[in-house]
């Protein structure tokens, strides 16, 4: 069985994207899920001074535990102003004091939803250029435009994105046998 973290990049104790990442975990064959939830990893703003002064937080340290124990990550990006939340960048920012391979490679679903047309395009478009740099494998994207149009409390009602959305998961499964194909015990 896979471990799957579920994280939705946001403090809302409303999150869309929370809802959205757990959906799609859920859909995951094979796994369990660990969902994150980030109100439980309130670090303070980072700086280096606060660094040299404090030491890095207990709460990045069991992040950054939690992504290494993990097999696989899906992440739903809230997007604030075109990027991300505070408290994600934030996180980032501490974590990779721990390890600049914030994401360890691991297989990671990568997406987004906001209430407008666009889906959180944007910060979906960021995180794709930058998480590579801290050693994000990103196997697979989303966005779901429109989320109170194209989301009830049984999944995507749109029948398009929901098919792309199992498309996205069964690339992201696929990585999985992908490594399991690859790992030195099999030879």
């Amino acid at each position: 069985m896979k471990k799957i973290i579920a994280l939705g990049a946001s403090s809302s104790s409303k999150s869309i994207n929370k809802t959205l990442a757990i959906y799609a975990a859920s859909k995951v064959a094979d796994a369990s899920i660990n969902v994150i939830d980030l109100n439980e990893y309130m670090l303070p703003l980072y700086s280096v001074d606060a660094e040299k002064e404090k030491g890095i937080p207990e709460g990045a340290y069991r992040f950054n535990d939690m992504v290494a124990s993990a097999d696989g990550l899906v992440i739903s990006l809230a997007e604030h102003n075109g990027s991300y939340t505070a408290v994600f960048k934030n996180l980032i920012d501490w974590l990779s004091r721990i390890d600049i391979k914030v994401w360890k490679g691991k297989p990671m679903l990568l997406m987004a939803t906001s209430p407008g047309g666009r889906g959180g395009a944007s910060v979906l478009a960021a995180a794709k250029s930058y998480f590579p740099f801290m050693e994000g494998n990103i196997v697979a994207d989303f966005t779901l435009p429109s989320f109170y149009d194209n989301f009830s409390n049984e999944g995507i009602s749109n029948p398009e994105l929901a098919s792309e959305l199992d498309e996205k998961i069964a690339l992201f499964e696929l990585s999985f046998k992908t490594v399991e194909a690859l790992s030195p015990s099999k030879f």
